[in-house]
């Protein structure tokens, strides 16, 4: 290959791989800017190793999504990532829910879904965080 052709080909190789990073993180950074209020949850459960208490608290999280406030669901489990001091890998479930302002995240939190889902649900966690952030 002359030297020409390496340039463009590395040069439109570079192209490529920043365009798909664009777009991979594209449709998280819409739903950001789209609906401002996140409300990120961490759940501990009291059976850290029963899949059954796992799967049960997720078909719980993932039933939220009928209220019509939340504007987008993300249930999550423990990744498989590297150890580091700065990762807390104790919880079990999180939930990532996304709501326009912060009257709609105050509908979800006295929705009859809710309140279901904590009378449900809360048998099987020990310990709850919350984090919820506005856009800065």
């Amino acid at each position: 290959m002359d030297h020409p052709n390496r340039r463009k080909f590395i040069g439109t190789a570079a192209i490529l791989v920043t365009s798909a990073a664009a777009v991979a993180a594209s449709p998280l950074m819409t739903i950001e800017k789209k609906h401002p209020i996140v409300h990120h949850v961490f759940f501990w459960l009291k059976n850290p190793d029963s899949k059954e208490d796992r799967d049960q608290l997720i078909a719980g999280i993932k039933a939220l999504s009928k209220i019509n406030t939340i504007k987008g669901l993300h249930v999550g489990i423990v990744a498989d990532t590297e150890k580091r001091d700065v990762i807390d890998q104790s919880w079990s479930v999180s939930e990532l829910i996304f709501f326009d302002d912060l009257a709609g995240q105050a509908v979800y939190q006295n929705h009859p879904l809710h309140l279901e889902f904590i009378k449900n649900c809360s048998l099987l966690w020990t310990k709850v965080v919350v984090y919820d952030v506005a856009e800065a």
